[in-house]
């Protein structure tokens, strides 16, 4: 491919390319009909010659979510690099094997505990209650899997998949039994954590991911090098000097953190992390010091269409992100089952 003869530099500055013009096209998209170019002029200029409905839509509603499905995207998608590094699986992703779903629900713990006063003290909620729950659930989640996908021989595939089976279906019940007890304000936020969506974007949450994604960022980047010694096996990683196991608990850790802060902020969005990896191979091959630049990148592109298409296809009704999401990334998990099924039975 074309892409992947460019050097990295290259890729990056193409996708970062792709990815301005889409956010700027992403503005422009909703319920609400407003022409290009009054919403550039209002996004870029501001100007007072543009209708204030329009100045709000665009500015307050379409730019903060805009913004924030881009960074859930690279967050999602770099989380999925490391996981499947990690593991030494392309089948491994956050959604797949539960971890999204045990991160579901603590949300959906906290938001059932903190009914109460969650009207009171909303940012409390926001940067507090439902972040920290949904990370403990992400995180208990996920040392879970892989303390039952590991054995001697090393992780199996086919159980890190039936682990991750039975902790969404538990989860699933959890959730279940929430939505039994909770009011109806309750059952609106619970839905909008089921399904995975935007809407509810806002600069505090934007100031949250965008600190995880940094934050993740850097670490994974220091990882990288220790993330592609693992490639080649766990007793070999060891003999090249990696720490495997404490790298294992950080990495797991840090993927809960990332997995944690997505879904208090937007709900279950699933095969980002599944799909973007496998794109970010084909054009910048499997060394972690390029994967990752370019997953995160790709991921931010993808989720950013994502919603733009959720936006539109039930107009004037919206489509949850999390089901575009799951249409795109379903049958490409199928094709990967049965390319992989050889390995794995």
């Amino acid at each position: 491919m074309l892409l992947r003869r460019l050097p990295l530099y290259a890729n990056v500055l193409v996708f970062s390319i792709a990815l301005g013009l889409t956010a700027l096209s992403s503005v422009t998209v909703g319920a609400m009909n407003i022409g290009f170019v009054d919403s550039i002029q209002s996004l870029l200029l501001r100007s007072d010659t543009v209708a204030p409905h329009i100045n709000l839509v665009v500015n307050e509603i379409r730019f903060p979510r805009t913004v924030l499905c881009m960074l859930v995207g690279a967050i999602l998608a770099i989380c999925g690099t490391v996981m499947q590094g990690l593991f030494r699986n392309p089948l491994a992703e956050p959604g797949i094997i539960g971890v999204s779903a045990g991160a579901s629900l603590g949300a959906a713990f906290a938001i059932v505990l903190f009914a109460e006063i969650s009207a009171q003290y909303p940012q409390f909620m926001n940067l507090a209650a439902v972040p920290f729950f949904a990370f403990l659930g992400g995180a208990l989640t996920t040392v879970l899997v892989y303390k039952l996908g590991t054995g001697k021989s090393g992780t199996s595939v086919t159980i890190m998949l039936l682990a991750g089976v039975a902790i969404s279906a538990l989860s699933g019940a959890g959730i279940g039994y929430m939505n039994f007890i909770a009011d109806d304000q309750m059952l609106r936020d619970l839905s909008l954590w089921s399904m995975g969506s935007l809407a509810g974007a806002n600069w505090t949450s934007i100031a949250l991911c965008a600190v995880t994604l940094l934050f993740l960022m850097l670490v994974f980047m220091r990882k990288a090098m220790a993330l592609n010694a693992l490639l080649l096996g766990e007793a070999e990683a060891s003999h090249l000097g990696i720490p495997v196991q404490p790298l294992k608990r950080q990495l797991i850790l840090l993927t809960a953190v990332g997995v944690g802060m997505t879904v208090s902020v937007s709900g279950m969005i699933g095969f980002i992390g599944l799909v973007i990896p496998h794109l970010g191979r084909m054009l910048a091959g499997p060394d972690h010091r390029t994967l990752l630049p370019i997953s995160a990148l790709m991921g931010a592109l993808l989720l950013t269409l994502a919603d733009m298409y959720s936006r539109v296809a039930v107009a004037p009704a919206e489509l949850p992100v999390g089901i575009v999401t799951a249409i795109i990334g379903a049958p490409f998990f199928i094709y990967l089952l049965f390319k992989q099924k050889g390995r794995i039975l």
